[in-house]
C-alpha cells in the first residue's frame, strides 16, 4: 500500500479497530459470564451495547462519506467496501453478545440448573475464532484469516453435539425444557458469531487480494477461482 492509501483510510481504520476492541471486550465477558454464572459481568455487557451501536453507525457514515466522493482509486474503495462490511458483522457481533449476556440473567433464576460442560467448550472455540479473525483484520493478514474460516467446521460441530446433548437432557428431564432451551439459545447465538468471525476473515482476504470467498467458491474480478 502506497504511503497516500495509508493516510486516506487510516483514520477510519482506527474507528473500526476501537470498533474491534469493544466487541472483543464483550464477547470475552459473555464467555466469562458462562462460565461463572457472572450476572454483573452480564449486565455490563448488556450495558456497553450502546457504545457498540453508536460506533458503528459512525464509522457507517464514514464508509458512506467516502465511497460518495466518487474520486478514490480502486484500491481505497475495495478498502472502504471491505470496513463497510466488517463494520456491520462487528454490530451483530455485539448484538448477539447481548443476546447471550441475556440468556445469562434468564438462567441465573434457575441456580439448580448445572450448565453442559461443552457450552463452555462452544463459548470458548467462538471467542478463540472472533479473536483470531479480528487479529487477521488488524494485521491484514490473509493466511490467519484463512485458518480462521477453517476453524468454522469445527464450531459448527461443537454446536451440533451442543443440540444433542441439550436434546438428551430435555428428554431424560422433561420438566427442565424450559431451562435447557434458554442454554441451547446460547449456544445457537455463539455458532452465529464463529459465522460473522468467519466473514470477517473473508473480507480480510477480499480486501488484501480482490478475491470474494464465499460458498466454498472464490471470485477473482469477477472470475472464478480455485486455491491451487
Amino acid at each position: 500500500m502506497t504511503e497516500r492509501h495509508i493516510s486516506e483510510t487510516q483514520p477510519l481504520r482506527k474507528s473500526l479497530l476501537r470498533l474491534c476492541a469493544l466487541v472483543e471486550e464483550n464477547a470475552r465477558r459473555c464467555v466469562l459470564a458462562i462460565r461463572t454464572r457472572d450476572r454483573e459481568g452480564a449486565q455490563r455487557v448488556i450495558d456497553a451495547d450502546h457504545e457498540i451501536d453508536a460506533l458503528e453507525i459512525a464509522i457507517e457514515e464514514h464508509c458512506e462519506e467516502m465511497l460518495q466522493r466518487n474520486t478514490l482509486p480502486a484500491e481505497d474503495v475495495r478498502l472502504v467496501i471491505g470496513f463497510l462490511r466488517i463494520n456491520a458483522d462487528l454490530e451483530r457481533v455485539g448484538d448477539l453478545s447481548t443476546n447471550i449476556a441475556r440468556g445469562v440473567l434468564a438462567i441465573g433464576q434457575y441456580e439448580q440448573l448445572v450448565l453442559p460442560a461443552e457450552i463452555v467448550e462452544l463459548a470458548e472455540g467462538t471467542l478463540t475464532m472472533l479473536t483470531k479473525s479480528l487479529d487477521a483484520f488488524m494485521h491484514m493478514d490473509t493466511e490467519g484469516a484463512r485458518t480462521v474460516c477453517q476453524m468454522d467446521g469445527e464450531v459448527d460441530d461443537m454446536y451440533r453435539s451442543m443440540i444433542g446433548v441439550v436434546r438428551d437432557r430435555i428428554m431424560a428431564e422433561p420438566a427442565m425444557t424450559e431451562r435447557l432451551l434458554h442454554v441451547l439459545s446460547l449456544a445457537r447465538a455463539m455458532e452465529r458469531i464463529a459465522d460473522y468471525a468467519t466473514n470477517i476473515s473473508e473480507n480480510v482476504v477480499y480486501m488484501n487480494e480482490g478475491r470474494i470467498v464465499r460458498h466454498g467458491r472464490m471470485h477473482s474480478h469477477g472470475a472464478e477461482a480455485t486455491d491451487s
